[in-house]
């Protein structure tokens, strides 16, 4: 085994969260930071520079491509994108930029996180370094824009621009072209490592940056983390941490990095053969996803490519008073994404256009754990989508295909339908619904909660309110997995928030 260099802060994972948090970090000279990165480098690859290719990262050398168990009563063919690349995956998804919900916010400090209240973390976002304003007008697709136009008519919501100017927290609802994190003259997405990590190692002796190591155990002695073992090239390597190991691998992989570890629930890690350091049993557990219906129409004619990512639109909707939180999230691509649907049977006409509705706010719970101790094996995820016990998810995605509907009956954008394809005319019921909805729904790959905070006294929380792993002195996490409830809007934003706020925190400031 090799010794490298020990630095201050070990950061494991360069993706969203950790290329933010390691070029904050290092803004002090006083310390040293080393993040080691799974993937290659980012910075060369015009696939994950370009907002339109967002595509292109998935399902390819970079996507890590999880599968599920499984599912009682969801979709079981879902592709779990995660990106192993300098950037994650701000380099791999559409850049919806949402400032995180008061109402959101509000909802986690009622689950445990103190000091995470709106007033505390929505001024994150105004010192986001990444560039996010509303899709460009020459961008803006003319099908989109009808579509948008109809669902104000039709979902008696406002027309939205500027989602961003805290309006959202009174009403959160609406339709419009999103506010979006890209510059559009060049259609570069605003990834974190293009916007904090390449500046910072292109300037700072104090910075450090590991490509295509992959982190297979943290080190812990006496109770404290210590750093961590990580291949490369075939050879493991142990980087050391003076003052802590964060971790940032996101919401599948710092869980199963955890429990790799012997950071995890007892019975998990006994049968995956791994010995027990802390036996923490809410490692893996609490795992959230946004769960994304569909309805198809045939089009009269396609529109242009226009587009800044092709999912540049959509709409905002709340079910029931307080009108402050959305239930469903809507999604208006350019071009539909409609593999479940054929897979399932459909016989889709070559023109067509869709609406992806999906649950903003889900009850259900599933997990993530490690089937052996093999570093090199498969996480074993199960979403349990549609199994919250009130079933108010599956409520929420039948709503969400009977509003998508009613846009496809509203002008201007019902004169270029043809007629509904999928579901179809004859399915009207909500258990009919209900029935293709949760056979044919895609992820959002908004997987999140899977080391949450929660309050003392918690069993089942991972993390305590300043994200430090509980039960071992030095170690932190901070990404999507540390939300107590997923936000209702896209996410990523909102991880880049808990990464600064991590930062200051970690610093002490």
């Amino acid at each position: 085994m090799t010794r490298a260099a020990t630095s201050d802060y070990l950061v494991v994972g360069g993706g969203t969260a950790g290329s933010l948090l390691a070029a904050r970090l290092s803004e002090d000279p006083d310390v040293s930071v080393t993040l080691v990165e799974w993937g290659p480098d980012d910075e060369h690859e015009p696939r994950a520079r370009g907002l339109r290719r967002w595509a292109e990262m998935l399902e390819g050398e970079f996507d890590l491509d999880y599968r599920s168990v499984a599912q009682e009563r969801g979709n079981s063919a879902i592709r779990q994108a995660r990106l192993r690349i300098l950037g994650g995956c701000s380099n791999g998804n559409t850049m919806i930029s949402w400032r995180t919900l008061a109402a959101d916010l509000d909802e986690w400090v009622e689950r445990g996180a103190t000091g995470w209240g709106p007033e505390v973390v929505q001024p994150y976002f105004d010192r986001l370094r990444t560039p996010i304003q509303p899709v460009a007008p020459e961008d803006r697709n003319p099908m989109v824009a009808d579509m948008v136009t109809a669902a104000a008519t039709a979902l008696g919501v406002p027309l939205q621009d500027a989602w961003n100017d805290g309006r959202l927290d009174e009403r959160a609802e609406g339709a419009g072209f999103f506010e979006v994190g890209y510059t559009p003259e060049t259609n570069q997405r605003a990834s974190t490592s293009a916007h904090y990590l390449h500046p910072a190692r292109a300037t700072r002796d104090n910075l450090r940056v590991v490509l295509d190591a992959r982190v297979e155990r943290i080190e812990v002695s006496d109770g404290r983390a210590t750093g961590v073992l990580a291949r490369v090239d075939g050879e493991l390597v142990r980087y050391g941490a003076r003052r802590e190991v964060i971790v940032c691998c996101g919401a599948i992989d710092s869980p199963r990095l955890l429990q790799l570890s012997g950071i995890g629930p007892r019975a998990v890690l006994d049968a995956a053969g791994v010995e027990v350091v802390v036996d923490l049993p809410g490692v893996g557990e609490n795992l959230m996803d946004h769960a994304e219906g569909l309805v198809v129409w045939e089009l009269r004619e396609l529109p242009p490519p226009t587009c800044a990512s092709g999912w540049d639109a959509g709409a905002l909707v709340s079910l029931a008073e307080p009108h402050d939180r959305p239930d469903v999230l809507m999604h208006f691509p350019v071009e539909p994404w409609a593999v479940h649907a054929e897979a399932y049977g459909a016989e889709l006409p070559e023109r067509i256009v869709s609406i992806a509705p999906n649950v903003a706010r889900p009850a259900s719970r599933g997990r993530v754990w490690i089937p052996s101790a093999d570093p090199a094996a498969a996480p074993a995820i199960d979403y349990r989508y549609f199994t919250d016990p009130e079933g108010r998810d599956e409520a929420t995605l039948v709503a969400g295909v009977r509003l998508a509907r009613r846009i496809g009956e509203a002008e201007p954008f019902a004169s270029r339908l043809v007629r509904e394809v999928f579901p179809g005319p004859d399915v009207q019921s909500d258990e009919e619904i209900s029935e293709v909805a949760r056979a044919t729904h895609q992820t959002v790959y908004h997987v999140s909660g899977t080391c949450r905070i929660g309050a003392d006294g918690d069993p089942t929380a991972v993390l305590d309110p300043s994200l430090r792993v509980r039960g071992v002195d030095g170690l932190r996490v901070v990404d999507a997995s540390v939300f107590p409830q997923l936000v209702a809007t896209n996410p990523v934003v909102t991880v880049m928030m808990v990464a600064e706020r991590a930062a200051d925190l970690i610093s002490g400031s």
